[in-house]
């Protein structure tokens, strides 16, 4: 699937959502994509999290 066909899915989703469910609605669905995201990028390893919590603790990693 190339990129413009998933930015088109995800613009779908979040266009329903904001009609369906309003704006919060929108925000939720919106925030529990990018968890999902997050999500499947650690677990394929794509992701390293423990580089991110050492970025917020202000921890360079070089």
């Amino acid at each position: 699937m190339s990129a413009t066909t998933k930015g088109a899915l995800v613009g779908l989703v979040l266009a329903l959502s904001a009609l369906i469910f309003g704006f919060w609605g929108f925000i939720l669905v919106a925030l529990f994509m990018a968890i999902g995201v997050a999500v499947a990028r650690i677990t394929a390893g794509e992701l390293d999290f423990g580089n991110i919590v050492n970025a917020f603790k202000g921890r360079s990693t070089s």
